[in-house]
């Protein structure tokens, strides 16, 4: 049937379109009903700030100011980490947000293996997700409690890292993205600040310790280049506040001092803000990502050839088993997925306790 200019010219068809870009709105409106989670671990000394960061980020009451200890449990014997959940909402669209705190964290005499508990919660988010992934009638969608990114908090001490500290972040990074950040950095001065830097970033390549971003996960050029920038960045130097302030006739976050305010938004005071974007506005999905497609994917693969393919659901009463010399995985019951290419490369990595 031949269709008159008029009908052409009205609009009313347009053969050469097919209508795929329409996707995405699908997608959005699907992403906007269900929501989005997030799950950042904190970690680092008493007295560095990571309760009013927390909150500065998120510019909301979403991590708990510590209470001052009685006198017998100011040197705490266990490391207890607290789990805060919020719903936080902007502009139509939901994210809960899981705060996860480690108080008492390089605070005791002899910080022997205190990475331990830490290391045995990340590793019992992927369990627990992993339990959730292989029942027979699984959930539509599988409660996410994994830890997506670790922000580390390292003290403003203008030296070099802590013993600790690089033990600490050499184990982490095996298991979850870590974001170092240099606590308080309105201690420093701009050149201490700098050198402080670029020492951590030394010592970093040095110890084999890849933050976040990890140079192996860019996927391509333009990934690479923006990715590049952030890594010559890092570790962001950081202020944290709460407090706001009249500035030249604006409200702002700062700190205020005897020789003038410190805004905590404005890039020439401190590196807040490339944080906050990194973790939110530019990064959030590909942190997510990672978690899931390798570090979740390594843990999944190391549980799933555990004991010569039997499956135990407690990981505590078997050692890790190593994967079988040929590189091949036996096909699981239940027809488990294998692994991705980049997660069996990294497999490598073990989520060693």
């Amino acid at each position: 049937m031949h269709m008159s200019p008029r009908w052409h010219m009205l609009g009313f068809c347009d053969f050469s379109y097919v209508g795929i870009d329409a996707i995405l709105e699908q997608m959005r409106r699907k992403a906007m009903k269900q929501g989005f989670e997030l799950n950042v671990m904190v970690v680092g000394q008493s007295g560095l700030g990571k309760s009013t960061l927390m909150n500065t980020l998120f510019k909301s009451k979403v991590s708990r100011k510590s209470v001052q200890p009685n006198p017998e449990e100011r040197i705490p014997k266990t490391i207890e980490i607290k789990s805060i959940s919020h719903d936080i909402e902007e502009k139509g669209v939901r994210m809960k947000l899981t705060v996860i705190d480690t108080p008492g964290f390089g605070d005791q005499i002899n910080n022997e293996n205190c990475w331990q508990p830490i290391m045995k919660f990340i590793n019992d988010q992927y369990e627990a997700y992993l339990q959730e992934e292989i029942h027979i009638n699984r959930k539509k969608r599988i409660p996410d409690s994994r830890v997506h990114c670790c922000i580390y908090f390292i003290p403003p001490t203008g030296h070099c890292l802590r013993p600790l500290d690089v033990e600490f972040m050499r184990r982490l990074s095996k298991v979850v993205n870590i974001v170092p950040v240099i606590a308080k950095a309105d201690t420093l001065t701009l050149e201490e600040r700098d050198d402080f830097k670029q020492t951590i970033r030394e010592e970093l390549r040095a110890n084999g310790i890849d933050v976040y971003p990890q140079k192996e996960f860019d996927e391509d050029a333009d990934d690479r280049m923006i990715n590049d920038k952030i890594r010559e960045m890092i570790p962001f130097a950081v202020v944290g506040s709460d407090q706001e302030y009249q500035v030249n006739g604006k409200r702002i976050l700062g700190r205020k001092t005897k020789w003038g305010t410190i805004e905590v938004e404005n890039i020439a005071h401190c590196e807040f803000a490339y944080l906050r974007d990194l973790l939110i506005r530019t990064h959030m999905q590909n942190i997510k990502d990672i978690t899931g497609s390798i570090h979740y994917e390594t843990y999944r693969v190391r549980r799933l050839n555990e004991s010569n393919g039997h499956f135990s659901p407690h990981p505590s009463d078997h050692p890790a088993a190593q994967p079988k010399a040929n590189g091949q995985h036996e096909e699981q019951p239940g027809g488990a997925a294998q692994p991705n290419g980049v997660a069996a490369q990294h497999e490598a990595r073990s989520h060693e306790m």
